[in-house]
């Protein structure tokens, strides 16, 4: 199983974390690590290296981040184009957190990345577009 690695700035990833648990319970193959402001590039280093060595012998990790450019951005690109397979994905959300868990299974990271970009810009929306979506869906027959 593809492993994924969450990690963002202050409480981001564990606060995501708890939120993806209480809705879909305790997830296999899967570290969360936070970036807090009194954290260093040195120790946030050393802890994606180690839960690296903890994601059970998997191949092919995925990277969620929080901010494209950011600290846990740039030491997981780092990592990344250092080994095949695996892939970093960033403006990571609840949504795309919680479908691509889910749908995680028997995808190689090449197609967890695609599918999480689908996803990721899928649940960028807002309640105008959402309520035309649902008009168009469900267009109101003429009478006689």
């Amino acid at each position: 199983m593809l492993g994924i690695i969450l990690t963002g700035h202050g409480g981001f990833a564990s606060g995501l974390e708890q939120a993806m648990k209480q809705i879909l319970g305790e997830q296999t193959q899967f570290v969360a690590i936070d970036f807090p402001e009194t954290s260093t590039t040195a120790l946030l280093t050393s802890q994606l290296e180690q839960a690296i060595t903890t994601l059970d012998g998997t191949e092919d990790i995925v990277f969620l981040t929080d901010l494209l450019g950011g600290t846990p951005f740039r030491i997981a690109s780092t990592m990344a184009m250092q080994k095949p397979g695996w892939e970093v994905i960033t403006g990571t959300n609840l949504q795309l957190l919680l479908e691509m868990v889910m749908e995680r299974e028997g995808l190689t990271s090449e197609a967890f990345r695609l599918q999480a970009l689908e996803c990721g810009h899928r649940g960028l929306t807002s309640l105008v577009d959402e309520l035309g979506r649902c008009r168009e869906a469900s267009p109101v027959e003429e009478g006689i």
